[in-house]
Formats: C-alpha cells, structure tokens, sequence
C-alpha cells in the first residue's frame, strides 16, 4: 500500500493500448519525503506523515524549522498523514510515483469546487413547478412549504433546503491509473477528481 500526494493539474484524454478514447485527469504527485512516523506506544496509532511543496525558509517558524532540521529534510507546505502498514516507509524515505502501476486502483481525496449559496434545485435537484410543487405555485425554483401541521409544529433536522455547496472534503474511490510518467512525477487517472486545478489531493493505492 501506497500514499502520495500531489496537485490536480487538469484534464486531457488519451488513447488507451487497444484504441479507446478515455477521459482522465493529470495529477502531478510527489515525489513526498516521509517526515515523521506515529507510533502505537507514543501516539496511540499507527500512521505516516509526508510532506509535499517546497516552503520558502524565511516562511518557516522555528520551532517547525528545527523538527526538519532534525530529520534533515526541508521544509514542507503540505503535511499530510496516511495509515499505512507498520514498517512500510522509514523517516527520510521519499515516496514518488514509481510505486504506482498503470491499472492499479486508487482513492483520491481533495476539497471539492465551492459553488456558494445555492438554492433547492441545484443542490439537492428539486424539479419546480410542473413536478412537484410542494405547496408554492408562481416562484419555479422555490421549495415550498417546509412545515408540518400542529403535530410537531416544527421542521425536522435534515430537511433539503438552499445554502452552501461544495467546499468540502471529498473521496472517491476504484480510480484506475492509466499511465505513470516518473520523469515529470505525473499520474493520468481515468475519470474526474474532487477540485478545481492546483488543489492538492491526496493519493493512496488501493
């Protein structure tokens, strides 16, 4: 098992070995030194922690500056931890694409698009007036009425009303990798990802 992480650079297709047109998505990952290990007996959990991005030095506090120092690795902009299987990687390792295959499966988690205030027709796809109108008549995109009667007299937790969407934490899962280029650290995922371009995303093999 495997994790990296890395920046959604855009999408492209490619032709496939046997002469399929397939969507993908470019994400440039690693290559990410392994900064720190969790331990059971210390901190409770089994974990690896890898860093990704340069940090200019004269951004960096102290006290971070001297647990790099320590490991004698630069400073990261990105810190990210995995639970991965205990002795997989050791401090000062550096986990590029070359442990990725073409074909293997992969979970890629990143924070999706925010698309802001948003009302009940986009964000939860209510069809308006003409389908459902759920008590309003001349307002197409409005929900409607969201109360009960005098029992309970009151909105239940959970109802599909308007507000923010996206911006949120997002994986999915059984993304094939379609090709690895090792020289210039890229990954061609079939599919779509979470977030727009430059969001960093984190990559662990299935």
């Amino acid at each position: 098992m495997s994790a990296l992480l890395g920046r959604k650079m855009g999408t492209t297709s490619i032709f496939t070995e046997d002469g399929q047109y397939v969507p993908c998505t470019v994400i440039e990952a690693g290559p990410c030194p392994v900064v720190r290990l969790r331990t059971k007996d210390r901190d409770g959990y089994e974990a690896v922690q890898v860093g990704y991005g340069d940090m200019p030095q004269h951004k960096v506090r102290k006290p971070v500056a001297g647990q790099y120092a320590a490991v004698n690795i630069e400073p990261k902009r990105y810190l990210r931890e995995f639970r991965l299987a205990k002795g997989s990687y050791q401090v000062g390792d550096i986990i590029t694409v070359d442990d990725f295959n073409a074909g293997d499966l992969i979970k890629v988690s990143g924070k999706s698009k925010g698309r802001g205030f948003q009302g009940v027709v986009k964000r939860h796809g209510f069809g308006g007036v003409g389908m459902a109108t759920h008590g309003q008549s001349d307002r197409p995109r409005a929900p409607g009425s969201i109360g009960m009667s005098s029992d309970p007299s009151r909105v239940f937790k959970g109802m599909r009303m308007g507000g923010r969407m996206g911006g949120k934490r997002v994986s999915v899962r059984n993304l094939q990798v379609l090709r690895v280029i090792p020289e210039s650290n890229l990954l061609l995922v079939k599919g779509g990802i979470p977030g727009a371009k430059n969001t960093i995303v984190e990559i662990v093999k299935l």
